[in-house]
């Protein structure tokens, strides 16, 4: 195939480059070797943007429609309280973040307060995660471009976004770091617009619109037509459109000033929350009635926008999502490349993933991450579905099992930090709210596991959690001997 031939180049090109002036990471098991040869080209307004835009994906502009349908109204409920439960666990992260700055984030954390193998194996499945994602943010990109120029092929159009956006990954961060910052900023202005012009259409302030929030909110079934059921299937949804707010502790390992970039980031964390997603899901709600079938035929930003009678909403919006996608593809190959990196500085990834080049870009651990993602984009095309939604399955519980994750982590090093006299930002209410988070993420795992449409993501994402930790335990095992 040509997406095989494409990676290919890109793999002899950046090999070259690597082998140029190679610098490999000192060995060691401690959790931060290696760290100084990544570059530190990441800017404060990088990570600013990255913090605010890592968690806005196309799930939001696209995905929130499909929660409002089935869950009506009251969909707003489910991104609350995901929304509460992610500002926690991003709260008890920044606390570890702040204190032990590191590339490998909560798997270096993992393997601090459980053990190695706890270490490996939500670093691998994280990287699995992002990997996998790359062949689907990827063929979506592709589609809307197919629908410009649909003179070029879906594939073609996969592949050429892939391998614009490694290049400039390998570039050097400073490169990944500024195409983010761009997109998030187009993300944020988006939102935030949307947000006040529904203000100004609830307000009466937009000509030849009448709305009626109140008829949308408690009539045509009420706030809860379905039920309260529909409303936990719209949580464990809404639940992985915040995967990826975590990603700025990842970035900012490679700012000049990691804690105090992570600590600004955190901090922030709730009004950026409440701001774009609650913000959204209210105007949402209030101006289009939950069994609008536009809804789900055209997504709930444009269906808005319609509403308002505002020009070319479907390329508006189209245009957003590709913005979105592009993003998210982006951010998913310097995430996966960074967590491969740092399990390579543990001794838990080969060695050759740690090598960088003269801009500090572990380049090796770039083209890996890549060629799995063309792998996985190949199966998506000519293989039969059920292969990579078999493969896709394995990461279904990912989010809750990162989260569940950095909330035992933190609970288990909270007196270690003290001790050390490292602690930064604290947990708030700590040992109660810590508790309650884990409480509250072992109860979705719980959901998940009842709920028919859940239950095999479940299953895969903890089967092959546990392939990798036996095998984590093997290596750990054999390490002390």
């Amino acid at each position: 195939m040509a997406a095989s031939s494409g990676s290919g180049t890109k793999a002899s090109s950046a090999k070259r480059a690597t082998t140029t002036q190679p610098h490999r990471s000192r060995d060691s098991t401690n959790s931060v070797p290696g760290e100084s040869n990544l570059g530190h080209g990441l800017r404060q307004r990088h990570v600013v943007m990255l913090s605010i835009g890592g968690s806005i994906g196309a799930g939001l502009f696209v995905g929130s429609g499909h929660a409002i349908a089935e869950a009506g109204p009251g969909a707003i409920l489910a991104y609350i309280f995901a929304s509460i439960l992610v500002i926690l666990v991003m709260r008890m992260l920044g606390e570890m973040a702040c204190a032990m700055p590191d590339s490998g984030s909560f798997s270096t954390y993992a393997s601090k307060a459980i053990g190695p193998w706890a270490g490996f194996t939500i670093g691998w499945m994280y990287w699995w995660f992002w990997v996998l994602l790359v062949p689907l943010e990827a063929t979506a990109a592709a589609n809307i471009l197919n629908s410009w120029f649909p003179q070029i092929a879906v594939w073609q159009f996969s592949v050429l976004v892939t391998v614009l956006l490694t290049a400039a990954n390998l570039a050097s961060v400073k490169n990944y770091g500024e195409l983010e910052f761009w997109f998030a900023l187009v993300k944020v202005v988006a939102i935030a617009g949307f947000v006040i012009l529904g203000v100004i259409a609830l307000a009466g302030g937009l000509p030849n619109v009448h709305l009626h929030p109140l008829e949308n909110l408690t009539e045509r079934g009420g706030f809860l037509p379905r039920g309260f059921s529909p409303v936990v299937g719209a949580l464990l949804t809404t639940m992985f459109t915040f995967l990826g707010t975590e990603v700025v502790t990842i970035a900012a390992a490679e700012s000049e000033n990691p804690a105090k970039e992570i600590a600004k980031a955190i901090t922030s964390v709730v009004w950026r929350i409440s701001l774009f997603y609650i913000g959204s899901i209210a105007v949402i709600i209030s101006a289009v009635s939950w069994n609008d079938p536009a809804l789900l035929r055209v997504g709930s930003y444009q269906a808005v926008l319609e509403v308002f009678h505002v020009p070319h909403a479907k390329l508006m919006i189209d245009s957003l999502i590709l913005i979105a996608v592009a993003s998210c593809l982006n951010s998913a190959l310097y995430t996966a490349s960074r967590m491969l990196f740092s399990l390579g500085t543990r001794r838990q990834a080969p060695s050759i993933v740690t090598l960088t080049t003269k801009s500090g870009v572990p380049a090796n651990a770039v083209i890996g991450s890549t060629l799995v993602a063309f792998a996985g984009c190949a199966a998506n095309y000519i293989a039969p579905k059920y292969v990579f939604d078999t493969l896709l399955s394995t990461t279904g519980a990912i989010a809750l099992l990162v989260y569940f994750i950095i909330a035992l982590s933190q609970v288990l090093l909270r007196s270690h930090l003290v001790r050390e006299g490292t602690l930064k930002v604290r947990m708030w209410a700590h040992p109660y709210l810590s508790t309650i988070t884990i409480l509250l993420i072992l109860a979705a795992f719980v959901v998940m596991v009842r709920a028919p449409d859940h239950h095999q993501e479940v299953v895969a994402t903890l089967g092959a959690s546990v392939v990798l930790a036996l095998f984590g335990l093997y290596l750990q095992r054999r390490c002390r001997h």
